[in-house]
């Protein structure tokens, strides 16, 4: 008989309406909810910066764009060390230790006496990356599973909106206070938020600090999605054929055979591992993370291009400066701030699968439509509708993979899945870069992107959230009236041929701090 999913049934710990702490749930709504928003100012507000930053210290285009590849590439690797840990030794305790260390970071980056430190203090400040999937799971041990949809959704929505604020208000503070000063606004905010976690929070009822804890194959995987990432980040910069490229990608796609070989230990020693292939081949899970990826993919790929869309000079672009650039990403933003919300209320009647495919399909429509954008006016209707697609998207797919995985590997789970997007993210962003470079055309003497560089980053943007709509069709629908809930397909939870099922695990007492 195929396996329940975890609920009250089954999970002792299972919060539902009847038994949830209503004040203690909302409380960490709200203080996950000023987290994501900070965060993500803090790593959009840089952008508008980047030239000053050069000019500051001396280095070339090449050279400063390590001060944002480099937060990715450490974000990504640390990202299911620190989910594993969290499942481990308890979430709340992880991700106080993550504050810690990012707020040192983020308070001495403003400082920064030379370029070589400013990148290491980005490259610790990477920690923030594994903020979310902790937050997340955090959020979803406490809330009844009614009400997790509506959580995922104002989180999705924040997530989103964040970043596109941080645009417009970072180039603001740097073009008043300077870039240095974005910092030390920050820091006040940040310090508070960590403070309040440490004092608020309760530990996660699910840790097992005796459990086995696979930091050679952590190390490996680390090791390998940090060159890989970082390949893909400085490949538009340095150059696709250049011996510094070639050498990351081929040297993190090499590390994976040690990774492999290092799980395949452990598993046959019945031992947890940090890539956990029984979790990763779960249908929902491995959907949520393919949608995640070509997401990721397609927005940024697409947000490349629209910035530079509105920068250049007519007749290849609208002529608008960073801060006008920044602030045109409000239409983008708007939208996440409205339909995520909507849609994590709608999702629970509709079911997870038509909401992600509807979200999908309306992105694919507003990347069509930039294609047709011939005034700024027209461009931000179509950022618009890109905005409330990938709102419903985000706050509809994420249920897939946090209402089917078991609370003890929520945090692996989450982390892995903010992997996947990452990944999808630094692939998009230099395919853009290289599209823009080789469709060019020569304007009073000035080679800019073509209409047609642009036009082919939207249509590839648009055919990745149609990939989307398709891929979200193989999913178990786990809300709705057509979920499959108790008798859900048994590979959902079965483990792999020649993979040991891990046994359940016996739960710390929950309220602790």
């Amino acid at each position: 008989m195929p396996a329940p999913l975890p609920g009250p049934a089954a999970d002792p710990h299972a919060k539902t309406v009847a038994n949830y702490d209503k004040a203690y749930t909302w409380r960490i709504l709200a203080i996950m909810s000023v987290l994501v928003m900070v965060v993500m100012y803090i790593e959009g507000m840089l952008t508008p910066s980047l030239p000053s930053i050069a000019s500051d210290f001396h280095v070339d285009i090449s050279q400063v764009s390590l001060v944002l590849s480099v937060y990715l590439v450490t974000g990504v690797a640390l990202s299911p060390i620190a989910g594993k840990l969290g499942d481990v030794y308890g979430k709340k305790r992880v991700l106080t230790a993550v504050l810690v260390i990012y707020t040192a970071a983020v308070s001495v980056t403003g400082f920064s006496p030379t370029f070589g430190f400013m990148v290491a203090s980005r490259a610790v400040q990477g920690v923030g990356l594994t903020i979310f999937p902790l937050a997340m799971s955090l959020v979803r041990e406490e809330f009844p599973r009614e009400l997790v949809p509506r959580a995922q959704g104002i989180l999705s929505g924040l997530f989103g909106a964040g970043f596109a604020v941080s645009l417009p208000l970072g180039a603001l503070v740097s073009n008043d206070f300077g870039w240095r000063f974005t910092y030390h606004s920050a820091v006040p905010v940040v310090l508070a938020i960590t403070v309040a976690a440490f004092l608020l929070l309760r530990e996660s009822p699910y840790r097992r600090p005796n459990a086995f804890v696979d930091y050679a194959g952590a190390g490996l995987l680390a090791g390998s999605l940090a060159l890989i990432v970082l390949g893909l980040s400085q490949g538009p910069v340095w150059g696709w054929e250049s011996a510094a490229v070639l050498a990351l990608m081929i040297g993190g796609a090499l590390l994976l055979l040690p990774t492999v070989l290092v799980e395949v230990y452990h598993h046959r020693r019945k031992r947890e591992v940090i890539l956990d292939v029984r979790l990763l081949s779960r249908r929902n899970v491995l959907v949520t993370n393919l949608i995640v990826v070509v997401s990721g993919f397609g927005m940024f790929l697409a947000f490349q291009a629209l910035t530079f869309r509105l920068e250049y000079p007519a007749p290849v672009g609208f002529g608008q400066s960073i801060f006008q650039t920044g602030l045109s990403f409000v239409a983008f933003a708007l939208p996440m701030l409205v339909f995520a919300p909507l849609a994590s209320l709608v999702v629970t009647r509709v079911g997870t699968r038509p909401m992600t495919a509807l979200g999908c399909v309306v992105s694919a429509v507003g990347f069509y439509l930039a294609t047709l954008a011939t005034a700024d006016v027209s461009l931000l209707v179509s950022m618009f509708v890109i905005g409330a697609g990938i709102a419903v998207t985000n706050a509809s797919v994420i249920n897939l993979l946090v209402l089917t995985v078991e609370p003890r590997d929520m945090g692996l789970a989450t982390s892995l899945n903010a992997v996947f997007r990452n990944v999808g993210s630094s692939i998009g962003a230099p395919i853009a870069g290289s599209l823009l470079a080789t469709y060019t055309v020569v304007v009073y003497g000035q080679t800019f992107p073509s209409l047609t560089a642009f036009n082919d980053a939207y249509l590839i943007a648009a055919a990745a959230s149609l990939a989307g709509a398709v891929i979200v069709l193989f999913a178990h629908e786990i809300l709705g009236k057509h979920a499959v809930r108790a008798d859900l397909a048994s590979d959902e939870r079965a483990p792999l041929p020649g993979i040991p099922a891990i046994p359940e695990t016996t739960a710390t007492p929950a309220g602790g701090r």
